[in-house]
């Protein structure tokens, strides 16, 4: 009888030791997840965890003191500034290393090496897309320049020199649960997140959706649809602005009509495409508008929202700059912030700088294609995806003239090109280093420093905004942007010739900008940067919003004795000027005796609600499901059939086309035989609307907050470690353009007075590590539309109440 328990006994330690060593139930063995030595356990950080430390390296040159702060906010001072990069590297390693390795794999086209072959799709993207080439390209760049590469290299040695200190026990709580180890940082990885940012940032186009649009409808429906500007702009640059006549050449060919603007194949492929809504707000007011007499300027840029943050606060100060702001985990310098003497942000500029054209190949082998009368020879790039758990996946990746051939018969996403091939033209192929842009601005002490950093800015370009406390604002519309005739690059571009490439860069000294103007203020919100009447092609109406803008200005304008707490009001501002404005399609055509009691009900929320999207308002909850109603019933018939992918008219060109012509074309349901009108369409898609609308009203959720969802997500979609249901107003359309996971991801307030007042916020926190109490501490006050006091520290400042610890660096 003694076998049955010994049988039994072996039974389950087999299974026991079978589980915890397996990687069939999670990526890393069960057994070290929950090892007391080594495991999940020792990622719980302790409420009174000491961050103090004595450290040496061979490294350092001189001797720096990093006081942590009572929100961790490292303030650096250090003796020599290359010592000042390495501790950054180091500090970033120590509370961001996960999300920066993270970040440049995939940027890299190396997910798979850590997902296995659910990432391969993605690699293979982005490795065509050119993402490791045009990081090899900018680093060249970078380190040609003595202050880049001596940042980056003392940047990279700080981050190496605390992977080379890490444990097992000691291993951020993601490798372990993936079961990965980090490897060696470099300046390539710097390189790469900076690309990473570019795809974030100057990588959206819509080259194939618009070719599938203008393939399907007529012109005058084409048009209609995708107007070239808004009938309400107002430009970053003013419509009063004169332009001088453009140095390059931007005549429109003569082969344009007959082989771009018609007759053009229909294309069909698939690619993964940045949030339309990546963008941001920032402004600044001159002392003629404030209530001291001194500047003010604001920023907050639009990202998603995750944890780790995108953001880390920090302050720098050597002998020769002494900077605070945030700063990027993976680069060295801040990005966003102010010094001594000025304040520095940034708004996406958002013009088309990424376009398509078809390659004619003589043959599938691809090694030759047709340009200018002849056969060319095309130039491989091999690119080797390491996948973990299954074998290496090999690509042979074509470059042609115009730049990689994204997609052909070897690769074409999740659909087919049949055929056809196509290569892209990215402008972030291009050697640059827009890293030193920051690197300048942090020791900017006046205008013509401004001036000089911003030449750097390639691509993303930005909308550069700069204040000095001697009373400079300057707003430029920075960047190396190509000279584009008009329509060029709004489709997919002919590649038999040299006829459709760009004609070259538009010069710096054309660049849209304003310094000192008389309104007093200079603002952004990602709208159109010009007029037409511009000598440049600056893209369609769809690449532009319209109404943060539009509203920005409007109070700007009338804005008189501002403070910081005005500004501060303003970027938490929850007005929702399309909503408020298109809601008046529905209110003033449908009338009360065709709606039904429980109908009548939310008509009268839409009706009754002032505009503003706050956290318990349900007027914003019923207008956005009666648009989404409406916004169907106008184009779901006409699009039926329309080849896929597709561009879908942005609200805006439908609100200005109904209220230029009430008998808008679209307006007709063409599957019926009588023609409707506009009351018809409206109380069609209410009475849609209220059935939905009455499904969310019995769950709960028709306050604003509750219906939007806003929610900070970990980098991993791992929702015990995100935050999610947040109390947030906002909307897309709102200064406050917060949507579920998406929106301000840094408020900033920069008060240029003599003793520098600053505010900020991100929804996240310092530390990555989930099991810290400053993994998302700053989350609550982000949601509340509050904000930190920002402390430029002084060194003499040492034993100030909020330094709860201290760091020092030295040479070992």
């Amino acid at each position: 009888m003694r076998i049955l328990p010994f049988i039994l006994t072996s039974a389950i330690t087999g299974g026991l030791i079978y589980i915890l060593s397996t990687r069939a139930v999670l990526p890393a063995p069960l057994g070290s997840l929950l090892s007391p030595q080594e495991g999940v356990w020792q990622n719980a950080e302790p409420a009174d965890a000491d961050y103090s430390a004595d450290l040496r390296f061979p490294q350092l040159k001189g001797k720096a003191d990093v006081y942590l702060d009572d929100r961790l906010v490292p303030h650096i001072f250090a003796e020599v500034e290359q010592d000042a990069y390495f501790i950054q590297g180091y500090l970033h390693a120590k509370f961001r290393l996960w999300q920066m390795e993270l970040q440049t794999h995939a940027a890299a086209g190396r997910a798979s090496e850590i997902i296995g072959p659910a990432a391969v799709n993605h690699d293979r993207e982005f490795r065509r897309l050119g993402m490791g080439y045009a990081a090899e390209q900018s680093l060249i760049e970078m380190e040609k320049d003595p202050l880049t590469k001596s940042a980056c290299d003392a940047y990279t040695a700080g981050v190496n020199a605390y992977i080379q200190q890490l444990t097992p026990a000691s291993l951020p709580l993601e490798y372990k649960l993936i079961g990965y180890k980090p490897e060696p940082w470099s300046n390539l990885k710097s390189a790469l997140f900076l690309k990473y940012m570019s795809f974030d940032l100057a990588a959206r186009e819509e080259d194939i959706e618009m070719t599938n649009a203008r393939s399907f409808f007529d012109p005058a429906a084409f048009d209609l649809l995708y107007p070239r500007i808004q009938d309400s702009l107002d430009p970053i640059i003013p419509t009063d602005s004169s332009w001088a006549a453009p140095s390059v050449d931007v005549t429109v060919p003569a082969t344009a009509d007959s082989l771009y603007f018609r007759n053009r194949d229909v294309a069909d492929v698939s690619r993964s495409q940045p949030d339309r809504n990546n963008g941001s707000n920032n402004w600044a007011v001159s002392g003629s508008k404030t209530k001291s007499g001194k500047p003010i300027l604001c920023n907050d840029p639009h990202l998603g929202l995750n944890l780790p943050s995108l953001w880390y606060e920090i302050q720098i100060s050597t002998p020769d700059f002494n900077a605070y702001g945030v700063s990027f985990p993976g680069a060295p310098g801040v990005i966003i912030g102010y010094n001594d003497s000025c304040a520095f942000g940034f708004t996406n500029g958002g013009r088309d700088v990424r376009d398509y054209f078809e390659i004619q190949f003589k043959d599938a082998s691809r090694k030759e294609y047709w340009f200018n009368g002849a056969w060319q020879k095309t130039e491989f790039r091999v690119e080797k995806i390491q996948v973990k758990d299954s074998a290496m996946v090999t690509d042979s990746v074509a470059y042609t003239v115009f730049g990689p051939v994204m997609f052909d018969a070897s690769f074409t996403g999740k659909r087919t090109t049949g055929k056809r091939a196509y290569a892209v033209r990215w402008k972030a192929h291009d050697p640059s280093n827009e890293l030193k842009v920051f690197l300048l601005l942090d020791r900017a002490k006046n205008y013509a420093d401004y001036l000089e950093a911003t030449t750097y800015l390639n691509t993303p370009g930005q909308n550069c905004i700069f204040a000095t406390k001697a009373g400079d604002i300057a707003l430029r519309t920075e960047g190396e942007w190509p000279a584009k005739w008009k329509g060029q690059g709004d489709f997919v571009m002919p590649g038999i010739d040299s006829t459709f490439l760009w004609r070259g860069m538009i010069p710096s000294t054309e660049t849209p900008s304003q310094h000192n103007p008389l309104r007093g203020f200079v603002s952004s919100a990602n709208q159109r940067p010009v007029d037409t009447t511009y000598s440049y092609h600056v893209g369609r109406n769809h690449h532009f919003p319209l109404y943060r803008g539009i509203i920005i200005n409007k109070l700007l304008r009338e804005a008189q004795a501002v403070t910081p707490a005005d500004m501060m009001a303003l970027q938490v501002n929850n007005y929702d000027m399309f909503a408020d404005h298109a809601r008046k399609l529905f209110t003033g055509t449908i009338h009360e005796q065709d709606l039904s009691s429980s109908e009548m009900r939310y008509f009268d929320i839409l009706r009754n609600w002032d505009g503003y999207n706050q956290v318990e308002t349900t007027g914003s909850t019923v207008f956005e499901v009666a648009w989404k109603h409406f916004y169907d019933e106008v184009y779901l018939d006409e699009f039926k059939g329309a080849p896929q992918p597709v561009m879908y008219p942005i609200e805006s060109s439908l609100v200005d086309g109904i209220l230029r012509d009430s008998a808008y074309r679209f307006l007709d349901n063409v599957n019926t035989s009588e023609v409707e009108t506009l009351a018809q369409i409206t109380l069609a898609a209410f009475k849609k609307a209220a059935v939905e609308l009455a499904r969310i009203d019995s769950a709960g959720k028709l306050p604003w907050a509750k219906f939007k969802g806003t929610g900070v997500n970990h980098l991993a979609k791992l929702a015990p470690f995100s935050r999610l249901k947040l109390p947030v107003g906002g909307g897309t359309h709102c200064i406050n353009a917060t949507r579920d996971t998406h929106g301000p991801s840094w408020r900033m307030v920069i008060h240029l007075n003599d003793n520098t007042e600053a505010y900020g916020v991100y929804p996240g926190g310092q530390q990555g590590n989930p099991g810290s109490k400053y993994y998302d501490s700053f989350v609550d006050q982000w949601a509340a539309g509050k904000y930190y006091p920002l402390w430029l520290m002084k060194r003499d400042e040492a034993k100030d109440k909020r330094i709860k610890w201290k760091m020092t660096f030295q040479k070992a």
